[in-house]
């Protein structure tokens, strides 16, 4: 095939996903979709998994590497963009005390999410993901994270899907455990609460909006905080990913050992540091963000088309055991540094 015919097939796969988001962005616009607080990208992987499983087999071979690179490329590229929606100033808004429970509530989740994961024997690459799904900001963390570690793209859909159903379930939880009283949290400390503890933005702001601006304010400023500790985690990640290639014997003699340094990773942390001097219009921001939001849902369908249900049934109910764990750490555990921790370092 010539190069010119190759490009072409390329941009078809690429069209294709781009179609998908537009649909994504349409029916995530429609009531009972903002209700659920599931964002576009959510809605691009369930498209990319209904397309996956009826007329994926329809789909030209050709148009393969064109999904693949929505997969890879331009999930890299949203992901830096995802910069613009933080800036450093987040941080002194809710102070030391916040950050450290951010840290806490990270490293505590993704221990504990690997030492379950050996203990019921998981895929490495499920487990990694869904605990830093889990410990950071949902699907978009287990994107980052992917990207850097380079598992199949079943294995991807596989951990979103676990951090979808149960920061569903938190977003609808906590507001019922705060009004009622179940949770004994002043507005400050169930902000912390709920911005440590909920895995996706979107969940933390639906479960925010819905106990008031007292809440809410504070618990999105935390949860941003806990996304920009994305980065430190994916170098620690290609680090222990360097180390493992330089103790496999079998290992490709050129790569082991060699550090792959998530470009991305650093580029986001630049792109935030650019953002928090405000040089840009709020209206050049926003567009930004519109696009980054499109260019993640692309990349989210390209996911859900390389997922069908024989990959679900291959991963087994093992990740979802495993992002329960979790769900119990991170409600117990989240609740105890708010209720007791936080006064003492606020």
């Amino acid at each position: 095939m010539k190069l010119t015919e190759q490009r072409s097939s390329m941009l078809h796969g690429v069209l294709l996903m781009a179609l998908f988001a537009c649909a994504a962005f349409y029916i995530g616009d429609m009531d009972f979709v903002k209700a659920l607080s599931f964002s576009p990208m959510i809605v691009g992987i369930i498209l990319g998994m209904l397309y996956a499983n009826s007329l994926r087999n329809n789909l030209p071979e050709t148009w393969t590497p064109g999904i693949a690179f929505c997969s890879k490329r331009i999930l890299r590229a949203g992901i830096v963009l995802y910069g613009f929606k933080l800036t450093f100033q987040n941080i002194a808004d809710v102070g030391v005390a916040a950050v450290c429970i951010d840290a806490i509530i990270v490293c505590g989740t993704i221990a504990l999410g690997l030492l379950v994961g050996r203990l019921l024997k998981m895929d490495r690459g499920i487990t990694l993901l869904t605990a830093v799904g889990s410990a950071i900001c949902g699907a978009a963390a287990v994107l980052g994270t992917e990207s850097a570690i380079k598992v199949k793209p079943y294995k991807t859909a596989v951990a979103v899907a676990t951090v979808v159903i149960f920061g569903t379930t938190a977003m609808f939880l906590y507001p019922v455990l705060y009004r009622n009283g179940i949770v004994d949290l002043t507005p400050a400390q169930m902000g912390i609460y709920t911005g440590s503890t909920v895995h996706e933005v979107a969940h933390v702001v639906g479960a925010g909006n819905a106990m008031g601006s007292e809440v809410s304010d504070s618990a999105i400023i935390v949860k941003m905080i806990r996304v920009m500790m994305l980065v430190p985690v994916l170098l620690v990640i290609t680090w222990d990913v360097a180390r493992a290639a330089r103790r496999n014997p079998e290992a490709d003699p050129m790569q082991r050992g060699k550090i792959q340094i998530p470009w991305f990773a650093i580029l986001f942390l630049v792109v935030i540091a650019f953002n928090s001097f405000n040089l840009l219009p709020q209206t050049v921001v926003n567009g930004i963000n519109t696009l980054d939001t499109f260019m993640l849902t692309m990349a989210m369908t390209a996911l859900g088309a390389e997922t069908s249900i024989e990959k679900f049934k291959k991963a087994g109910p093992k990740p979802f055991l495993l992002a329960l764990v979790l769900f119990v750490w991170l409600l117990a555990g989240g609740y105890a540094l708010a209720k007791y921790l936080y006064p003492v370092l606020a």
